[in-house]
């Protein structure tokens, strides 16, 4: 009996030390699902693409790292609170019944006090590491997607992801501010991209799940209005998307003819793929073609920003018609 009791033992304390780290490693999992990091990972790149551009590609690589890790963190408070505020219809809704606060995992208090010590943290790192503009612009950012979005348009307003994508556009501010201490022309005119970006991006998601939307009450334009409205709202909004990313050509000048192609081909394939969905609203594949390009079109943007940034590859549009230009003794 002592022989096979030895073993017994050590076989119950291998599995309760287990079960602790299984514990843990679902605890973190929880509250990393909380932060939703797929939307985060978005706002990251217009960040860094932001920062980019304003240093003229010789961006400090540690002020890079605080500053997308200050926003990545500002966004992540952002993100549990709307989980939190928004318990009720995730908890009814097949997309977001997994979530931690509706499926019992994190409890909301719990939530609330992990998205305020987050806020803190990215105000902190942001006002030390980079500077009070930047700091306060990350808890704008929040306020926005609170208080303008979830709060008050979300349940309210056809219009919420038009008005309450703004917060979404605050990052490259962020960055901009980060390296420059200030928001210039340029730096609005990446706010803009972004605001024009947001609304066909998340209504063609509406388009998709317009059916669960409807289920909870969420006033989302498909569901009121229908999908052919939305399918053409989403067109004027990407037609305005080249005319607006243009703007960073001229006359903010700063960037050149690499990004300027790369803007005018990203954007009419943009414009061509929602041209496809207003012939067939309804359809949700095609909705979340136009949905996947939408993140595939920012991503790209952004590279094509990097790019242009690197001495090599700029031309400016006065170089371009300095170089056309004819020779007056011809």
């Amino acid at each position: 009996m002592q022989e096979t009791a030895i073993p017994e033992t050590i076989f119950a304390e291998a599995d309760r030390s287990n079960q602790s780290a299984r514990d843990w490693r679902s605890v973190i999992q929880d509250y990393t699902e909380l932060t939703k990091p797929r939307i985060i990972v978005l706002l990251l790149i217009t960040t860094a693409g932001a920062m980019w551009i304003a240093s003229k590609g010789q961006v400090d690589g540690l002020l890079m790292l605080t500053t997308v890790l200050g926003g990545a963190i500002a966004a992540a408070s952002a993100n549990a609170i709307n989980c939190l505020y928004d318990r009720d219809i995730d908890a009814k809704m097949e997309r977001t019944s997994w979530r931690p606060i509706p499926s019992g995992r994190i409890s909301p208090l719990q939530a609330l006090i992990f998205a305020i010590a987050l806020a803190m943290i990215s105000f902190t790192l942001l006002a030390i590491c980079a500077n009070l503009l930047a700091a306060c612009l990350a808890m704008s950012g929040i306020a926005i997607y609170v208080g303008v979005y979830t709060i008050w348009l979300k349940r309210s307003s056809t219009q919420n992801i038009v008005i309450g994508g703004a917060a979404g556009a605050i990052p490259p501010l962020v960055g901009w501010a980060a390296v420059t201490g200030e928001l210039s022309w340029a730096a609005w005119v990446l706010f803009a991209i972004i605001f024009v970006w947001t609304p066909p991006h998340f209504w063609a998601l509406a388009l998709m799940i317009r059916d669960e939307y409807a289920k909870v009450g969420v006033p989302m334009l498909p569901v009121v209005k229908g999908a052919e409205v939305t399918a053409n709202q989403i067109l004027v909004y990407t037609l305005l998307i080249i005319p607006v990313s243009l703007l960073l050509v001229y006359p903010c000048n700063v960037m050149g003819l690499v990004y300027g192609f790369s803007a005018i081909a990203l954007g009419a394939t943009f414009i061509y793929k929602a041209t496809q969905l207003l012939k067939e609203p309804s359809d949700r594949n095609m909705a979340r073609s136009v949905f996947k390009y939408s993140i595939l079109y920012l991503a790209l943007l952004c590279v094509a920003m990097g790019i242009d940034s690197l001495p090599l590859a700029h031309i400016s549009s006065q170089q371009a018609i300095a170089l056309l230009k004819i020779p007056s003794s011809l």
